[in-house]
């Protein structure tokens, strides 16, 4: 899978993307990140890619021309077939069901923004999708490029190695993960919990179904509104629930 990225700032993303999986990835030929600096394709002797806003008010607004060039510069043809994803806090909001759909396509072009923002023809008529990864404002668009790519990048086959690894992350069922656990069994006196340590694959897995549950009830229920849950989950759910109820009643 190829990704495009369109920044002011591509020395800013070199270290993340040559690290750890994403740098493995590439190596071995699954993963192409290539960043763009849009201020080569400025227009101007002084390469400016920002100017004050019409109207007036404070800060400064990215140009649409060095966007839009470098943009069409580096598709060119595959304009027509690639997502533009605009980096911006007025998009949809990143999920991982956005992720997987955006991993089925060959190629991805991000667009970061800084200063104010960008030129709204950009928003019109460049971009074919807005990306926020969260309801915060960042200083750029260089962070949220990096979470798009590393979210993306996982579900390519190959790049994790066991590609059912992916299947077990929070929201990759509608569910936050179960707890995790490691050597040593038994640290200052917290132990890892039994079942864990039985062998019985079947009593592990329930277990860690009921955590995933438990944890996803107590920390993001939203979530339950959507998960994939059969009937045994949701009559362990209501348990859950009435205990839960029955202990504030007590307190």
């Amino acid at each position: 899978m190829r990704f495009d990225v369109f920044t002011l700032l591509p020395e800013v993303m070199h270290a993340y993307l040559g690290a750890s999986v994403l740098g493995k990835a590439q190596e071995a030929g699954l993963l192409e990140v290539y960043l763009h600096n849009i201020r080569d394709y400025a227009l101007d002797r002084h390469h400016t890619t920002d100017d004050e806003p019409y109207g007036g008010g404070g800060g400064m607004v990215m140009k649409p021309e060095p966007i839009f060039t470098a943009v069409e510069s580096v598709l060119g043809e595959a304009i027509n077939t690639t997502p533009i994803l605009l980096l911006t806090p007025q998009g949809r909001v990143f999920r991982q069901e956005v992720a997987h759909e955006l991993a089925v396509y060959e190629r991805l072009a991000l667009i970061c923004g800084r200063y104010e923002g960008v030129d709204e023809r950009v928003r019109q008529y460049l971009a074919t999708d807005e990306i926020s990864v969260g309801d915060y404002v960042l200083t750029g668009g260089e962070l949220p490029a990096l979470v798009v790519i590393d979210t993306i990048a996982r579900l390519q086959s190959g790049v994790l190695g066991d590609d059912e690894a992916t299947e077990k992350d929070s929201y990759s069922s509608g569910l936050l993960e179960h707890p995790h656990y490691t050597r040593p069994a038994s640290f200052r006196g917290w132990d890892v919990p039994e079942v864990l340590l039985s062998g019985d694959h079947a009593r592990i897995a329930a277990w860690r179904r009921e955590q995933s549950l438990r944890r996803t009830l107590n920390r993001r229920p939203d979530l339950l509104e959507t998960a994939e849950l059969d009937k045994a989950d949701r009559s362990l759910l209501v348990r859950m629930k009435k205990y839960t109820e029955n202990n504030a009643l007590e307190e």
